[in-house]
């Protein structure tokens, strides 16, 4: 499956050169299947028609040679340095390398929802959607560990700006939060390197909650403070089940949950040791503390690092 989602990856990657145009707390760990939402981008989903590129490419020495000023209220420092180059960076079996300033900048969110097809049958299908949080939703600097293990690159992650708080519109309205994130990716190669256009590298992260222990909600329910009841409705949560409908929403959660990340690398600069490229992700939403399902956001977009 993944060399489908490569073959995807690289099939588009042209869209993204430069020269194209730029409560004690309780605890619930699951990992929602994610199959039917790369085959769907396999498909298709990946179009370059649903990126609004820069017109021009903005390399790593560009952005170095910013200052404060020149960068505020621009956006620029929600951009991804681009990487100019096709060349090769070797990996040696047996040596760790250092993978520094990992920038991950998404270009389309969709939300999966349920849509109804001419015969009148629900389908869960991927839908655009509007972007409501402004141009602080990219991770930059994150920074871990490369090397080769047992016939196959190996990225673990960790540290850096890796969470966004971000949130997203359905077209029916409905707004979507989500932490966008790649907290304790354990990425995998199909091949020991090198770094090159092709090199591929995918696996699993973790999600945490959107909110933290200490958020109280409207009516003042939190995890570790607050109330265990809605106030002004103690009259409808009294006997044996008159707690059953709010339960959910009266015992907070934190949800730790997970999602999944396939990077094609389509640019490097073996003399800088840069490498960039785009990727594909995909996570659940928030759960409002355990009291909704989570939806599944899937991801699109490019990315940048350095290796030393």
């Amino acid at each position: 499956m993944r060399t489908a989602v490569i073959a995807c990856l690289s099939v588009c990657a042209v869209a993204f050169s430069p020269s194209a145009r730029r409560q004690p707390m309780q605890m619930n760990v699951e990992g929602p299947s994610l199959k039917k939402i790369v085959a769907t981008a396999v498909a298709g989903i990946f179009t370059v028609g649903g990126f609004n590129m820069p017109a021009q490419a903005l390399t790593k020495a560009d952005v170095n040679s910013l200052s404060y000023l020149q960068v505020k209220g621009t956006g620029l420092a929600n951009r991804c340095p681009e990487v100019i180059g096709e060349g090769s960076i070797p990996l040696q079996g047996g040596k760790k390398y250092a993978i520094k300033d990992l920038c991950i900048e998404p270009k389309s969110w969709q939300g999966e929802e349920e849509v109804a097809t001419k015969k009148g049958e629900a389908v869960k299908e991927f839908v655009n959607t509007k972007l409501m949080t402004r141009q602080t939703y990219s991770l930059d600097g994150v920074s871990g560990s490369l090397e080769v293990q047992g016939g196959n690159a190996v990225f673990t992650e960790e540290d850096g700006i890796d969470y966004a708080a971000t949130t997203v519109q359905l077209p029916g309205g409905a707004r979507v939060p989500f932490l966008f994130t790649v907290k304790d990716l354990v990425a995998k190669s199909s091949s020991a390197g090198p770094i090159k256009p092709g090199f591929d590298l995918g696996g699993s992260f973790t999600v945490p909650s959107y909110r933290t222990g200490l958020f109280l909600d409207p009516k003042g329910r939190g995890t570790t403070t607050g109330y265990d009841f809605t106030q002004g409705l103690i009259g409808i949560q009294t006997g044996l089940e008159g707690d059953k409908e709010l339960f959910k929403e009266n015992n907070k959660k934190f949800d730790v949950l997970k999602g999944d990340i396939e990077f094609a690398v389509n640019k490097v600069n073996a003399e800088e040791g840069e490498f960039g490229g785009v990727f594909v992700s995909t996570q659940p939403s928030d759960t409002d503390m355990g009291a909704k399902e989570p939806k599944k956001i899937l991801i699109k977009g490019i990315f940048y690092g350095q290796i030393e």
